[in-house]
Order: structure tokens, then C-alpha cells, then sequence
């Protein structure tokens, strides 16, 4: 078996056959370490891209240049191809520092070459949440590498961050520096079909009050007082990602604003409701 650290950078594109932006790959950097942690190959490729000039923020942290892309680079097809072959595939736990390169390496996948999910990537672990979990004090955001590396006492060369495969040799001390095999493979997940598309998948807001699998006038309401059901005075309107509506209260004789919001998630639709009493005047005008 065999331990895959891969990290991605990837430059601000727009796709003119989706008509929006997108986050194309253009450098594919790895590690590979055996059961020991001893680092056994590296793995480092330029990928042409198809969309779009380099950003000046790309070029600025990465220091890579569209002539050293024109010189080096190859297709995205030829260079996951390549990286697959290399990478071990099935007898490999597949790892990133956040989850983030393994999204945009999906969405590439799926924009790119048309295909859902990676079917190389059989095991996957976050890294940077599993180091995280051994430091203390550290809050509820997310550590970025070099502090990582810095909290653990990593010496780190601010000079090579933010390029691929330099970022992999730093992931890999950290991962090193913690590692706890029992500990580990409770972070590890199986990666089939379902997991790359709940991956890819971006929550939004209902804006319809009625789809196949929501109804926004099917929705009970209480009263906050009480907690008593309340009585929908008049029909919902969308305002804000939310449904508003008047309701009242029979038992309190006291009139409420009511906002619904339907998040459509990968799972399916979770609705939330928030009640505002409504000021005595604008109640009295009315109608129950």
C-alpha cells in the first residue's frame, strides 16, 4: 500500500461552453510514500490550458510562466492519464491538504473530460484536517500548510510554497510528523460515484414555493409563545431566498411575520423557519 499526497495549482478560467468560470488545473504535483513513510517517487506535470491566459495573481504565487506551460505542458487528458498510471491506483489512500484540490480536480473531470467522479481515487483522506486534529488551540478555521508545519515544528522555505510539488514534500512531514495508522484510517473514505457528485454538489436556496419534493404551503408553523400552530393569512412571496407570509396565532391573538427558507442540498431539502411578531399597528390592519 501506498500513501499519495497530491496538491494541484490551478488558475481562474472562464469555460465559454458552460458561459462561466471555472478553476483550471495547470500543475499536478505528488508524493509517494510506502508503508514506512519513506518517500518512494514524486510526480510532477504542466497541463496546457484550454480556456484561458494566466491570471497575474496565478503567475504572481506560483511563478509559473505561459513559457514554461508552452515549453512543458500537455493536455489535461494526457497528464491524468499519466498520474493515474503512476499513482498505484487501487493499492494507494489518496490525500490532499483540504479537500479543495480534490473538488477542483473532480470539477475538471467532470467540465473537462466528461466524466463523473475520478476512478483511480479509491481511498481519499483529508490531510490538513487529519494533522489539524492534532494540534491544540487552533480554532475553528482551517490550519494553512506552512502553519501547520510551523506549529509542528517543521522548518518551512517560503520561497517554494505554491508550487505543486514542493507543497507535497511539506504536506508530507506534517502527515509524517503525526502519523497514527489506527487514527488515520478513521479519516480515510471509500470514493465511488456518489462521493465525487455530494462533493462537487453546491447547496442553494428554493426561490419556487412549489417543486417535486417541496411545498412551501404544506409547511407547519408555531407559535413561540404558545407553541401552537399558527394560521396562514395570506399566501407566500418570495423575498430574499426566503417565502414571507402572515400568520396568527388563535390562542395568543397575535399576529407574526413567518420566513421559510428551502435549502436544496445533495440529500434533499432542508427548511428552516424564523417568526417575528408583528408590531400592534400593522397587526390591527390586518384581516384574520
Amino acid at each position: 500500500m501506498f500513501y499519495v499526497i497530491f496538491d494541484l495549482e490551478w488558475n481562474n478560467a472562464y469555460d465559454y461552453k458552460l458561459g462561466k468560470g471555472m478553476n483550471e488545473i495547470i500543475e499536478i504535483g505528488a508524493v509517494k510514500l510506502d508503508e514506512k513513510l519513506n518517500i518512494v517517487d514524486t510526480f510532477n506535470q504542466l497541463i496546457k490550458p484550454r480556456h484561458s491566459k494566466l491570471s497575474s495573481r496565478f503567475k504572481r504565487l506560483t511563478h509559473i510562466s505561459a513559457e514554461e506551460i508552452k515549453e512543458n505542458g500537455i493536455p489535461f487528458a494526457d497528464a491524468v492519464s499519466d498520474f493515474s498510471r503512476w499513482s498505484g491506483r487501487e493499492n494507494s489512500v489518496f490525500m490532499s491538504w483540504s479537500n479543495s484540490d480534490l473538488y477542483v480536480l473532480t470539477d475538471n473531470f467532470k467540465k473537462l473530460l466528461d466524466t463523473r467522479g475520478i476512478d483511480f481515487i479509491k481511498r481519499y483522506a483529508d490531510v490538513q484536517k487529519y494533522c489539524q486534529s492534532f494540534l491544540e488551540d487552533n480554532g475553528p478555521n482551517q490550519v494553512g500548510l506552512s502553519r501547520c508545519a510551523e506549529m509542528l515544528d517543521i522548518s518551512v522555505d517560503g520561497e517554494n510554497l505554491h508550487r505543486a510539488l514542493e507543497d507535497c514534500y511539506l504536506a508530507a512531514e506534517c502527515f509524517k510528523k503525526v502519523f497514527d495508522q489506527e487514527k488515520f484510517f478513521g479519516f480515510v473514505s471509500d470514493c465511488d460515484v456518489d462521493f465525487f457528485e455530494r462533493l462537487v454538489f453546491k447547496p442553494y436556496y428554493l426561490t419556487k414555493g412549489v417543486t417535486e419534493d417541496f411545498n412551501v404551503n404544506e409547511q407547519k408553523l408555531f407559535c413561540p409563545h404558545c407553541k401552537s400552530e399558527l394560521r396562514v393569512l395570506k399566501n407566500y412571496e418570495s423575498i430574499n431566498k426566503s417565502f414571507r407570509t402572515v400568520c396568527e396565532c388563535k390562542n395568543c391573538k397575535k399576529k407574526f411575520w413567518a420566513f421559510i427558507r428551502a435549502r436544496r442540498t445533495y440529500d434533499g431539502v432542508e427548511v428552516t423557519a424564523k417568526i417575528n411578531i408583528m408590531n400592534k399597528k400593522r397587526a390591527r390592519a390586518i384581516k384574520s
